[in-house]
Parts: structure tokens; C-alpha cells; sequence
């Protein structure tokens, strides 16, 4: 029997669009100041990369991973998330 391999998924958590992003608009601004005006909006968030072991089913792994952002890794009232596996 082939042994699957340990999987890295990949989470993207950013502030809702419509939540204020005081970080995004000073990077705007900075931007703007070195000379890059076309530049009409940053969003910052982030980025987590989860290594799920190979014990977890392929049926079970996007559902455990919308689990992990919706308890902790993002906080869902400001925050969207998006999962790449």
C-alpha cells in the first residue's frame, strides 16, 4: 500500500472588505510618496501555511482546515480567509 506524503495547505486571511485597514492605507500613502501613483488600494493580511500529516483523509482535510480559521486562525466578524491546498 503507497503511503501518502504530508500536505502544506495554505491559508490567506485578510479584513473584510468595508473593515478599515489603517496598516494598507500607510502603505498607500507610502507608496504614493515614492513615486508609484498608480497604486489606488493595498489590503494587507496574511499568510499561514499549515502541514497536515498523512493520517488525515483527502475527503477531510479542506473541512479540518475551515475548522482551524473559523476557531483561531481568523477572526471571521473582520476577517475573510481563503484555503489552497
Amino acid at each position: 500500500m503507497k503511503r501518502r506524503m504530508a500536505k502544506k495547505a495554505r491559508v490567506y486571511v485578510t479584513l473584510k472588505r468595508g473593515v478599515l485597514d489603517p496598516q494598507g492605507s500607510a502603505v498607500n500613502r507610502a507608496l504614493h510618496a515614492m513615486g508609484y501613483g498608480e497604486v489606488s488600494d493595498v489590503r494587507l493580511g496574511k499568510l499561514i501555511e499549515v502541514t497536515l500529516d498523512e493520517n488525515v483523509p483527502v475527503a477531510d482535510e479542506r473541512k479540518r482546515l475551515e475548522e482551524m480559521c473559523r476557531k483561531l486562525l481568523a477572526n471571521t466578524v473582520i476577517e475573510d480567509f481563503r484555503i489552497e491546498l
